[in-house]
């Protein structure tokens, strides 16, 4: 049975489903922010990718993953060892969960962080996000999960999306199906329109009263529009730099 927390509530379209609070911190955007962003408001369609931000995604991408491989196997082989000496913490390390990105329907790749009694196993069988939504649960983690939680390293395999062209490294958070509608029914656009990023301008506030501001998605679809090749490599940079800072602290929940 799975072990749900007490920070569970019902909310959402799917009204037997119970979410963790901190799965969907998104707000709707104030009036202000639409008169101020009336301009991408008005659009309809996904932005044109910038083919200086995918070399620049793809060729970082491919560094971090070339990196970041140690890791991937450590984690891999420390888990299989933890499987053996604690059965219910078996199993498949990387899964996916069907999710948005720039409009479009993506596979979003993570490392399992919780034991196999906290998963719902129909679910995971459609790859519905659902199905591991107990992940913001400290008692259903995993002794390893713990630590890859605690240090992000659960969203590495994202970096492989980003070398297919998934995702970004810099942009909007992908946000799973239901999430992603939720969005648009509260009135964001800006996930419809560039793809999603492993960091975002506003995802780099995690853990701050500012996460879940739709402003800083907003803000980040202008610079999208408006600043040359250098200018968006260097904004990128900076939010990147941001994101390690986080990741440092080794506080994710």
């Amino acid at each position: 049975m799975a072990i749900i927390s007490e920070n569970y509530a019902e909310d959402g379209p799917a009204k037997k489903q119970a979410e963790p609070k901190e799965a969907f911190p998104y707000k709707p955007p104030s009036k202000e922010l639409q008169r101020e962003y009336a301009d991408i408001f008005a659009l309809s369609t996904p932005l044109k990718p910038r083919v200086d931000k995918m070399v620049f995604d793809k060729v970082l991408a491919a560094l971090i993953l070339t990196m970041a491989l140690p890791v991937l196997a450590i984690v891999w082989v420390v888990y299989k060892i933890e499987g053996l000496v604690i059965p219910e913490n078996r199993g498949n390390v990387f899964y996916y969960y069907w999710s948005m990105s720039g409009g479009r329907r993506i596979k979003k790749w993570k490392i399992r962080v919780i034991k196999q009694s906290c998963i719902n196993a129909e679910l995971a069988e459609k790859h519905d996000w659902h199905a591991h939504k107990n992940e913001w649960n400290p008692a259903c983690r995993t002794k390893t999960g713990q630590f890859v939680k605690s240090y992000y390293l659960d969203e590495l395999p994202q970096f492989w999306s980003v070398l297919k062209g998934d995702m970004s490294i810099v942009g909007p958070r992908p946000l799973a199906i239901h999430h992603y509608e939720r969005d648009l029914a509260q009135g964001n656009i800006a996930r419809t329109l560039l793809r999603g990023g492993i960091l975002g301008l506003g995802h780099i506030r995690k853990g701050t009263v500012e996460m879940g501001d739709p402003k800083f998605e907003y803000e980040y679809t202008r610079q999208y529009q408006n600043r040359g090749p250098f200018g968006i490599w260097k904004l990128d940079t900076w939010i990147i730099w941001k994101g390690l800072r986080v990741v440092a602290q080794g506080k994710g929940l």
